[in-house]
């Protein structure tokens, strides 16, 4: 008789062992499941990621070389498109801030039939291209355009506005465009704050200011993040607003890339700017997310 058959294993290590093997056989059942998932996600993200960045990593006469990541340091201009797309995503995510936090608490504080009537208002645009809303634009802010006639006709201004053509018009035209991104979750996320909390610091002796600045405000930063980088992400990526708007005065990175590659059939210069800003957003979104957490800690922590 071995030792093992004089010791038998106690019934709590056959417990643990076969509580291991029921976690095995569920993660492998979680897997078979999410395979078609993982698969249509590495087909369709990953694939085209990579193949990117093995195509920029060739010169125009198919050299493997890092001549176009070196260009990025060689030509100006670049470095001014880079800068110019960063400024415009700052500006616009700034705008769609101000404009909409403001909304999304007012149509959180209504009563459920008006908020949905009033949100049917902020998911209206989407109903129409983003090409006519620009265009749209246009002929409101351009010199001969609405604003500047009623403008001149009220005796405002003598002169017409510069409203287009310019940086001003690529703002105003992406933070009507993007603005619905920042209300949506912004407003679900302060649909779910408790009105408990609320009176409970009222009660305890906070004024209004107080009980929005300590208690509603830090409990909306998870919608606000949420908007915040959804506006932003999609600004780096913008293209025909800039185009139309920018009457050619203000080139962001999406623009360079399709000159890059339809006037100068250099796709692997095209390729590196796409690889670039891919490197560049992702970096700015853990930046992002590092300083949101350790805000939210900072505050959570000093109650």
């Amino acid at each position: 008789m071995n030792a093992q058959s004089a010791f038998p294993e106690p019934a709590g290590d056959l417990n643990a062992q076969s509580l291991r093997a029921d976690a095995r056989r569920e993660s492998l059942r979680l897997l078979a499941l999410l395979s078609p998932s993982l698969f249509l996600v590495f087909a369709i993200i990953v694939v085209p990621i990579g193949w990117l960045f093995w195509l920029s990593l060739f010169d125009e006469a198919g050299t493997f070389s890092a001549a176009n990541y070196a260009r990025f340091f060689e030509q100006a201009s670049y470095i001014k498109t880079f800068v110019t797309t960063f400024k415009v995503a700052f500006i616009v995510t700034g705008a769609c801030v101000l404009l909409g936090y403001p909304l999304a608490y007012m149509l959180s504080q209504l009563p459920r039939r008006a908020a949905s009537i009033c949100l049917i208002f902020v998911i209206l645009p989407f109903w129409t291209s983003v090409l006519v809303r620009t265009y749209a634009w246009l002929v409101i802010l351009q010199r001969k355009g609405l604003i500047n006639s009623w403008l001149i006709d009220l005796g405002v201004i003598s002169q017409p506005l510069s409203l287009a053509n310019n940086l001003s018009g690529v703002v105003i035209g992406m933070t009507h465009i993007l603005l619905p991104f920042l209300v949506l979750p912004l407003y679900a996320s302060m649909k779910t704050i408790d009105g408990d909390c609320l009176r409970a610091g009222m009660n305890l002796g906070a004024g209004p200011v107080a009980t929005f600045r300590q208690i509603f405000f830090p409990l909306s930063l998870p919608g606000l993040a949420s908007g915040v980088v959804i506006v932003f992400v999609l600004c780096l990526g913008f293209f025909v607003t800039p185009a139309l708007m920018g009457g050619g005065k203000v080139v962001m990175w999406a623009m360079r890339m399709e000159q890059t590659t339809s006037l100068y059939s250099n796709w692997g210069a095209g390729a590196a700017l796409g690889v670039v800003l891919l490197v560049v957003t992702l970096a700015l979104l853990g930046l992002f997310q590092w300083l949101l957490g350790a805000r939210a800690t900072g505050v959570w922590s000093s109650r």
